[in-house]
C-alpha cells in the first residue's frame, strides 16, 4: 500500500479509535476528562511527522506539504464517517449529554440561567451529527496543513 494511503488510514483509524474510547467509556460526560478528546491533535501530529520523516530523504518541501495534506484529507474522510456514525447511530443522545454537562459546568462557574440559555442557543447549530463531523474533518485538514508546513521545513531533503 502506498505510504500516503497507509498514513491516511492510520490517522483515520487512530482518531476513530480514540473517539470510540471516549464515547464508550463515558469520558465525554465527565467535566475533568472531557478535554482528553483533544489528544486527537497530538495523535495526528505524531502520525504526520512519522510519515513525513520517512519520505523526507526523497522529496522536497512542496511534496512534503502535499503528502501531509493528502494523509490528512484521507484521514478526515474516515474521521467524518466515524463521528457521524457515533453521534447519529451508536450514541444518539451524545449531544443531549454534552448539553447537560455544559449547563452543569456553566452553573458551577456562576452563570445565570439566562446566560446559560444564551450560551446553549449560540452553540445549538454545532450540536448535530453532521455539523460536528464536518468540524472534525475540517479541523483535521487544517491541522494537517499547518503541521506539514512546519514539519517539512525540518524534515525535507537538503
Amino acid at each position: 500500500m502506498h505510504p500516503t494511503l497507509r498514513g491516511g488510514f492510520l490517522l483515520g483509524a487512530s482518531v476513530a479509535a480514540w473517539t470510540l474510547v471516549m464515547a464508550t467509556s463515558g469520558m465525554y460526560k465527565n467535566p475533568t476528562l472531557l478535554y482528553l478528546f483533544w489528544l486527537v491533535i497530538p495523535i495526528q501530529i505524531g502520525i504526520l511527522i512519522a510519515f513525513l520523516r520517512k519520505s523526507a530523504p526523497t522529496t522536497g518541501y512542496g511534496r512534503q506539504v502535499w503528502t501531509g495534506v493528502s494523509i490528512s484529507l484521507l484521514g478526515s474522510m474516515l474521521i467524518f464517517a466515524n463521528s457521524y456514525y457515533l453521534t447519529a447511530v451508536q450514541f444518539p443522545h451524545y449531544f443531549q449529554d454534552l448539553e447537560a454537562l455544559g449547563r452543569q459546568m456553566m452553573a458551577a462557574r456562576g452563570m445565570s440561567a439566562d446566560q446559560i440559555e444564551a450560551a446553549v442557543k449560540a452553540q445549538a447549530h454545532m450540536q448535530t451529527p453532521r455539523a460536528s463531523a464536518m468540524a472534525g474533518a475540517i479541523g483535521t485538514v487544517v491541522t494537517g496543513f499547518l503541521t506539514s508546513l512546519v514539519a517539512a521545513i525540518w524534515l525535507r531533503k537538503k
